[in-house]
């Protein structure tokens, strides 16, 4: 084999390691936006153009849960200690809208807090995101929605040791808010399955559900009742100045709601899309 032959060898060798190499955090800041989203794969934040969100007066029927994540995210934007938040219950009852409204309204308030968005299946690289934006200026809320595990799902111990913080302890920049539809974020089946394979099964099982536990706040959300179903819908009628009234819609309204099967915040906002396209409105 001729020394040309070897180099290109070597060369395709050294090119085949830095493929299978995992990509390397990069210290380089963050644009002045108010929001990102993680790509784990470029180990880099994108940042996002427009958030879509509502303002905190749009949001009905959750005003204890407001105040709290409110109170929490202003602590932390002021420099103070906050808790890492669990907003957890029925789908489409405000849970992401409250959580983006509220990071809205401090932006609003002059405060200078940025959120960056991470999928649920990259749960796994939350420990080299939290790495990363602890390098960065400014103060970050991580949120993550939808947040559930399934199965054999082992990415569940990457969110423990995050949430831990390990010997360092969590950097004080940042904190974690996500929303999911189980207070404990596991499964039944899942739960289920470990106390049945495991040597001991209460020790198994605690295990799994200590997780929630790493949230120091938590939120709970609730199918609404009628009363507050309307009070949603009376309230985005005026947000987005719908030339119609509230006695008008009410019917309506609540027939859409039955056609569902549900009466959620999901599901006046779909109505309100619906009315407001009615009365050539155009909404966000």
């Amino acid at each position: 084999m001729t020394d040309s032959e070897t180099t290109k060898i070597l060369y395709r060798i050294a090119d085949a390691l830095d493929r299978l190499a995992p990509a390397q955090s990069s210290n380089t800041p963050l644009m002045d936006a108010e929001g990102y989203v993680w790509r784990p794969e470029q180990m880099q934040c994108s940042p996002v153009s427009h958030i879509a969100r509502l303002p905190l007066t749009a949001l009905c029927g959750i005003s204890p849960q407001l105040q709290q994540l409110y109170d929490n995210t202003k602590r932390f934007a002021e420099g103070k200690l906050a808790n890492n938040a669990l907003l957890w219950g029925a789908r489409g009852t405000g849970k992401s809208s409250l959580v983006k409204a509220v990071h809205g309204a401090l932006i609003e308030d002059g405060f200078s807090l940025k959120i960056v968005e991470i999928a649920r299946e990259d749960i796994a690289s939350l420990p080299d995101l939290m790495s990363y934006l602890a390098h960065q200026e400014g103060r970050f809320i991580i949120f993550c929605d939808d947040l559930a595990f399934e199965g054999a799902e082992t990415s569940y111990k990457a969110l423990k040791a995050a949430l831990e913080g390990g010997l360092t302890g969590r950097p004080s920049n940042i904190v974690f808010y996500a929303t999911s539809n189980r207070r404990h974020l596991m499964s039944r089946q899942m739960i289920d399955n470990e106390r049945s394979t495991a040597i001991n099964p209460s020790e198994a099982v605690e295990e799994k559900i200590s997780l929630s536990d790493r949230f120091g706040l938590w939120l709970g959300f609730h199918a609404l009742d009628q009363d507050q179903y309307l009070e949603i819908i009376a309230a985005y009628i005026t947000y987005y100045e719908i030339p119609t009234s509230f006695e008008e819609e009410r019917l309506p309204a609540l027939q859409w709601a039955m056609a569902r099967g549900n009466r959620s915040g999901r599901t006046a906002h779909q109505f309100i899309i619906d009315c407001a396209a009615r009365h050539n409105v155009m909404i966000g």
